[in-house]
């Protein structure tokens, strides 16, 4: 065998070992690979391994701003988590745990091997339906269908009333989506896409389930946090999410209170935008206390997140 086959053979091996599992659900990683992959999440888990992000913080990832929320992954390195271009439904924000598919341009071989095996497992459908099925609420669909715009709508009404009776969420699609008028009327969904056309799913198969994809120039893992609002998309690596969530909401109530002190000549500019001496952190504190829709903070909160001010 020549040194190139060899080479084929061994990533062919590579990619069957990664998303094969003991179940034998066609499309998925296998949830030693989910696991391995997001080992750095130390909290709850799907039967399959996704991280799953508390509910609580998804709601609270409504209120950030994702710019202060990019700041703080910036700061700790990840560099390549936000994505812009896109086109809503609405401006309403969305967030979400990533539940995340692959679609490639169809080849008929390949397609009909993939529609067979789905069938023997139940599956049901064309595999652009197969992620929906397994939403569960506080999901939210992210796929990569490749930019693909005519031919290239993976969702329309009636696939995005199933979403969202699943979810309660929307969708993220590096892709097409069609029906905009009806998919309009229903309350509180909403999609990012790269535009809407009135062709349907063409020459496009399902090749990855809950596996990496590539969104723009990000990497997304299923279970990320996703912040979906009108300037853009941030991908949030789960073990990322609470320190992410936590920074940017300290980052409004700083910017609230820094107002207020400047405007009623309290502290200068200067002091506002410097690390806090022990007076000011004090005021902070009893500032906040007069603000309980803007949650509570400990002193040794206050000096944890200003230790590490970078923003």
């Amino acid at each position: 065998m020549h040194c190139f086959q060899k080479q084929l053979t061994f990533i062919a091996l590579i990619f069957f070992t990664a998303f094969s599992t003991q179940s034998g659900v066609s499309q998925t990683m296998s949830k030693e690979e989910m696991l391995y992959l997001t080992s750095a999440w130390k909290g709850e888990r799907f039967a399959d391994g996704r991280p799953k992000i508390a509910d609580d913080l998804l709601e609270r990832a409504k209120k950030i701003m994702i710019d202060d929320a990019w700041t703080v992954l910036r700061n700790e390195g990840y560099v390549n988590q936000y994505e812009g271009g896109w086109k809503m439904v609405n401006n309403q924000t969305i967030t979400g745990r990533a539940v995340t598919a692959m679609y490639m341009p169809s080849r008929p071989d390949v397609e009909k091997l993939i529609k067979d095996r789905g069938a023997k497992e139940g599956r049901k459908g064309n595999t652009n339906a197969w992620p929906i099925d397994i939403l569960t609420k506080g999901d939210l669909y992210v796929a990569d269908a490749y930019g693909k715009i005519s031919g290239g709508p993976i969702m329309g009404a009636t696939l995005a009333n199933s979403i969202y009776s699943k979810s309660g969420n929307g969708v993220v699609f590096d892709g097409a989506s069609r029906d905009l008028q009806e998919i309009d009327n229903i309350k509180g969904f909403n999609a990012f896409v790269r535009d809407f056309h009135p062709s349907f799913t063409e020459e496009m198969v399902l090749m990855g389930l809950n596996t990496p994809i590539r969104i723009g120039d990000v990497m997304v893992l299923p279970g990320d946090l996703v912040i979906a609002t009108r300037e853009g998309v941030l991908f949030v690596p789960a073990h990322m999410a609470e320190q992410v969530v936590s920074t940017a909401e300290f980052v409004t109530r700083k910017d609230l209170f820094g107002f207020e002190m400047v405007k009623s000549n309290t502290f200068s500019t200067g002091e506002i935008d410097s690390q806090w001496p022990d007076h000011i952190k004090e005021a902070f504190l009893k500032w906040l206390e007069k603000h309980p829709e803007l949650g509570k903070m400990t002193r040794a909160e206050l000096d944890q997140v200003m230790s590490k001010r970078t923003w």
